[in-house]
């Protein structure tokens, strides 16, 4: 018996205990620091760390992983599918990091000829399999007639077919919308808010530098009470964590956080293709957590309105379990599949309208780039050089193909995550009370 090569060990932020997760065998664990050092230096073995996989046979460790993989893509295989759909480029906004700025914007405009043939290809090529559609840009709420009625069009035919809808707004022409959402299933309708009024209004603004914030809030209190589920994100960088303790208090002031259709998210701001925000202003992703970490020792009732993921941290403080584990963190060409209004096919909204992306066409003629697809499409942890003899592969996944081409040049390289830094945090910050 040897310790298994997928434990993760490590101390536990501001505590004397430590931690050991093992994701493959899906066992967590609290432990004092001797015992910590002990199983380290190899002087323990007993049942306990034989059962819950801390010791293995590697033959049997390796067995454990075939099946856990054959699992996971069989799962995959038949999970439901995101589709997201880009009506168009443009967009109302001048926000200070939006990676799209500097797209080429496409003449063409959306016609029901390319709406035909959207659905004419999804009907075909994902036909039996459980899917939605995602409106994404851009920004697919433009105000106009035109606009609205192609909206309306892409609408009524996926609610011909019993598709849910879900939409990526930026959230200042809601109302204007409202009665076209109301027509159909909504899945969710994300919203941005950066932040309260002040801070929020400067990094998101109109194209004539005025304000967006409190439009947005009544676009999410009309949504919610029309029980269209929101999904509140928030883009962090160095510039406005510092307001979130206060965004988070408007929240829960406005009655947000107790309603069953509000959840939210937190974004990092971070560097892909053209990002036009300034490098000093972005957090790598171990500095946001630990400035989220402290924010929530100092303002608790940030939990209220968000609990971080810590890596899987949230997942066991929830549910008493560890998460399966996760072979592929990216689910481009497997799950999720990104289309737009000029006819192109791209892996997912990382890559969507990025020139030399393109993994086809379904509109004027179908057209797909076979080998591309396959070599994304086979993208795990299996296949990522960096991933072979990472203990922490099955909760990191090998992070996101798009991150690690923009990155390192090659998508079927990895875009760590730092796991078990996350967990140090993660773990003192929801079982304080084990600690």
């Amino acid at each position: 018996m040897q310790l298994s090569r997928f434990n993760i060990l490590s101390e536990i932020k501001d505590s004397e205990k430590c931690y050991i997760i093992n994701p493959l065998y899906g066992n967590a664990d609290i432990i004092d620091k001797d015992y910590y050092r002990a199983l380290l230096e190899g002087k323990l073995c007993n049942n306990e760390l034989i059962e819950k996989g801390y010791l293995s046979d590697s033959a049997a460790e390796r067995s454990e992983f075939r099946k856990a993989y054959l699992k996971f893509t069989d799962e995959r295989d038949s999970d439901e599918i995101q589709l997201f759909f880009v009506p168009w480029y443009a967009c109302n906004f001048n926000c200070s990091y939006c990676y799209q700025a500097d797209y080429t914007e496409k003449p063409a405009g959306l016609s029901p000829e390319v709406i035909k043939a959207f659905y004419s290809y999804i009907d075909s090529e994902f036909k039996g399999r459980r899917k939605y559609i995602t409106l994404f840009g851009g920004e697919p709420l433009l105000p106009g007639k035109s606009h609205k009625a192609n909206i309306l069009h892409l609408v009524e035919m996926a609610t011909e077919r019993a598709i849910d809808i879900a939409v990526v707004t930026n959230g200042y022409h809601i109302a204007d919308y409202i009665d076209i959402l109301k027509k159909t299933t909504v899945r969710e309708v994300q919203v941005t808010i950066d932040g309260t009024r002040e801070v929020h209004d400067k990094r998101r603004k109109l194209k004539n530098n005025q304000g967006t914030f409190d439009r947005i809030v009544e676009g999410i209190d009309l949504l919610l009470e029309n029980d269209i589920p929101v999904n509140l994100r928030v883009v962090i960088d160095k510039d406005n964590i510092s307001d979130l303790p206060a965004l988070a208090r408007f929240a829960i002031d406005k009655g947000w956080t107790v309603n069953s259709l509000f959840k939210t998210q937190l974004g990092r701001n971070y560097e892909l293709h053209e990002c036009r925000h300034s490098n000093t202003n972005l957090f790598s992703r171990i500095e946001m957590f630990r400035e989220l970490y402290d924010l929530i020792r100092i303002f608790p009732h940030i939990l209220e309105f968000h609990k971080p993921s810590f890596s899987v941290a949230k997942y066991l403080s929830e549910n008493g379990e560890l998460p399966p584990p996760l072979f592929d963190a990216c689910p481009g060409t497997k799950t999720e599949w990104a289309f737009d209004f000029t006819g192109n096919i791209y892996a997912c909204t990382a890559t969507v309208g990025k020139t030399g992306e393109e993994l086809g066409s379904y509109f004027p003629e179908r057209v797909l780039k076979d080998e591309i697809i396959e070599k994304i499409s086979e993208r795990d942890i299996l296949s990522i050089k960096e991933c072979g003899d990472c203990n922490v592969s099955l909760l990191c996944g090998g992070g996101c193909a798009a991150v690690a081409k923009s990155r390192n040049g090659s998508g079927n390289s990895a875009d760590c995550r730092p796991v078990k830094e996350l967990l140090e945090l993660g773990i003192a910050a929801y079982f304080r009370d084990q600690l």
